[in-house]
């Protein structure tokens, strides 16, 4: 029943936080160290984002079906799938190649809290600074500019950096309105994460027990329903209000994290 209730809360925190700038995997890395929660080969922390992914296709469906139905005849339809593809290629090569770099080494709590306080910094520079706006419109970026925001968004590997903040940064500085730069965030999520699923799973269904399905399950509707909050009211707020909130939030976290790891370990 503890490990049942300690899967509900992680499911919650990830869908709450996949989608802001502020690391999911960083807080579920975080919250697991001090809740005693061990997931067998950190594969839990992956798996429950599928509740996110479809959160974010079942809002986004009928614009994902629009373009969908648009292809064959749109270049302009075309034009984006390809833009989607190509920033989600620099993370699919580097995540294939890196996992288990990733998973045993930069899984780690006292870098989890680092990156959170260097993110929440940069954040909050970003956020104050005059930027040109270029592009308002993220289905509609020139095509070098969504490879860039691919290779940016690699910085994600490190746990604690944020996949949608890195990708939300480096949007804007290339010349996108955060509006823009927050959609199209959801938008590479989709086969980012959709991509980091499959692999994980293909990789580590066989050493999953029945226990570890069910923990995964329950995680999964938590994090599902979280999404949905979260998809539906962020980028009307990032667009009015920024993101300090969150800067600061990253930095409360990761401060108190290392503190937690101090008095703790």
């Amino acid at each position: 029943m503890q490990n049942l209730i300690e899967a509900i809360v992680l499911g919650i925190v990830e869908g709450l936080t996949e989608f802001l700038p502020v690391s999911s995997t960083g807080h579920l890395l975080l919250l697991g160290h001090f809740l005693g929660f061990e997931s067998n080969g950190k594969t839990f922390e992956i798996l429950i984002q599928l509740g996110a992914i479809l959160a974010i296709l079942l809002v986004y469906f009928r614009r994902l079906l629009d373009i969908a139905l648009r292809l064959p005849t749109d270049p302009s339809a075309r034009r984006f799938v390809l833009g989607v593809l190509i920033a989600f290629l620099p993370a699919a090569v580097i995540g294939a190649l890196a996992s288990g770099f990733i998973k045993g080494v930069l899984f780690n709590p006292f870098l989890v809290c680092c990156a959170l306080i260097a993110g929440g910094l940069v954040l909050l520079v970003v956020d104050e600074l005059e930027l040109e706006v270029k592009h308002d419109d993220a289905t509609k970026f020139p095509l070098p500019m969504y490879f860039k925001i691919g290779v940016i968004q690699c910085l994600a590997m490190i746990p604690g950096v944020s996949r949608s903040g890195s990708t939300i940064v480096g949007a804007m500085l290339l010349g996108a309105d955060k509006r823009a730069a927050a959609e199209f965030s959801f938008f590479l999520a989709m086969p980012t994460m959709a991509g980091a699923f499959t692999y994980d799973l293909l990789k580590n269904y066989k050493n999953l027990s029945g226990d570890d399905m069910t923990l995964i399950a329950v995680g999964f509707i938590a994090a599902f329903f979280a999404a949905l909050v979260v998809v539906k009211t962020f980028l009307d707020y990032v667009s009015r209000r920024g993101f300090g909130l969150f800067a600061w939030w990253r930095i409360i976290v990761g401060a108190a994290g290392l503190a937690g790891l101090w008095v703790f370990g």
